[in-house]
């Protein structure tokens, strides 16, 4: 009877022990919590204001459009492009540059990417280029012209910009590059024979489709 009341005793006492432990730890975690809160609470004042000068330092371009859309003119097309180019053009603009350059120039360097798009405007095709004699069928095709000559916006780039002590920049500087930059894209895709090609290709792809028609023998004139 004696051992069984002490394993009784032993076994309340193990949980009254164990019950005190866990409300000390308890209360150990919520003063650990109270005492962290307000360092919790600093962190994210902190975070929050950080936030706030990044916004002010690099703020977030906001782009509204005007609702209201204008569309000046509709004109069908019968463009057939034969070729793309697609050029790099590293285009160097300055101001300002001699003896005061350090004070008053600004001078970058923009890295364009261009796409020159040429072929045949079949538009200009008139009845009186084709005629059909022998059974030969003989076309006078209108000269090859570029289409599109425009930068791609996405891969171009000012790689490095200097600008004097003394002044901001020229607001204008990276747009008059731009406006270079295409001009010399279409430039070197025509000293490189891009119209001479698409007209190659026109010849090529519109041998193919007439003898798809039934005309075996096909002659293009010039």
């Amino acid at each position: 009877m004696k051992n069984t009341f002490g394993t009784i005793m032993s076994f309340l006492i193990l949980i009254v022990l164990a019950a005190g432990v866990y409300f000390i730890v308890e209360t150990v975690r919520e003063t650990a919590a109270a005492a962290q809160q307000p360092f919790n609470q600093v962190n994210q004042a902190n975070q929050a204001l950080q936030t706030q000068v990044a916004q002010f330092m690099n703020p977030t371009p906001t782009i509204i459009p005007d609702p209201v859309t204008y569309i000046t003119e509709i004109r069908a097309l019968a463009r057939l492009e034969t070729i793309q180019y697609s050029v790099e053009k590293v285009i160097t603009a300055e101001i300002g540059q001699g003896t005061f350059s350090f004070a008053f120039g600004d001078k970058l360097l923009f890295v364009a990417h261009g796409i020159v798009i040429a072929g045949i405007d079949m538009e200009k095709l008139q009845p009186t280029d084709m005629r059909f004699e022998n059974n030969v069928l003989y076309v006078r095709l209108p000269p090859s012209e570029i289409f599109i000559a425009t930068l791609d916006n996405e891969k171009s780039y000012v790689y490095d910009r200097e600008t004097g002590l003394l002044t901001k920049g020229e607001v204008d500087l990276e747009t008059l590059a731009r406006q270079t930059a295409e001009d010399e894209i279409r430039k070197a895709a025509l000293e490189d024979g891009i119209l001479v090609q698409a007209q190659t290709n026109a010849e090529n792809y519109l041998f193919r489709f007439f003898n798809a028609l039934g005309f075996e023998n096909v002659i293009f004139e010039k």
